[in-house]
């Protein structure tokens, strides 16, 4: 399987919380061992600013619909289903379904004049990884271990090599390391 690269004008990045043992989410998609309302601001706020748009899995779309608030605000959020889904209720809430190829979504994100894409959810960043559309990791990992869950990485058809940016250690004990892809 050949890599396929994003189009020139449009960068793909993970920003994502884990346990300390590689996990996303519980096996039941729970994300009570994450800090509540995130933790402390560890660049979160930075980062949606400079995205355009998010692609997100539809078991990551559905449990952020369980969410007391939207947490996108107005920005545009595609989500990866072949089946219908059920819009939020937030005022302003931006949100699309699509179906297709990893690099078919970033395709026509990009004829829209989208720059920055925001990808999560643990198989579709496994895709769009697979898939060599990803150009930067943001991973933070929580200390705790949960023992099992929804993994982050799963099997890839190559190595995909990283170069280190920085690692950045907070008060309550997350750890953030960020990694840009290695072309």
């Amino acid at each position: 399987m050949s890599a396929v690269t994003t189009p020139p004008s449009v960068r793909a990045s993970v920003f994502v919380g884990t346990s300390l043992d590689g996990f996303i989410a519980r096996s039941n998609g729970d994300l009570d061992f994450l800090p509540p309302d995130g933790g402390e601001e560890h660049g979160y706020t930075a980062f949606m600013a400079s995205v355009d748009a998010l692609v997100i899995g539809r078991n990551t779309y559905d449990k952020v619909l369980s969410f007391d608030e939207w947490p996108y605000g107005s920005k545009p959020v595609v989500v990866l289903s072949t089946r219908p889904i059920e819009l939020p209720r937030a005022p302003g809430a931006v949100v699309e379904r699509m179906t297709g190829t990893p690099a078919e979504i970033v395709a026509r994100l990009a004829a829209r004049g989208a720059k920055h894409l925001y990808v999560d959810g643990g198989i579709t960043i496994q895709r769009f990884l697979a898939a060599g559309l990803i150009q930067r990791l943001i991973i933070t990992r929580v200390p705790v271990l949960i023992g099992s869950g929804i993994p982050l990485f799963g099997v890839l058809p190559r190595d995909v090599g990283l170069q280190h940016v920085a690692t950045r250690q907070y008060k309550s004990g997350l750890v953030q390391s960020e990694y840009v892809v290695v072309a």
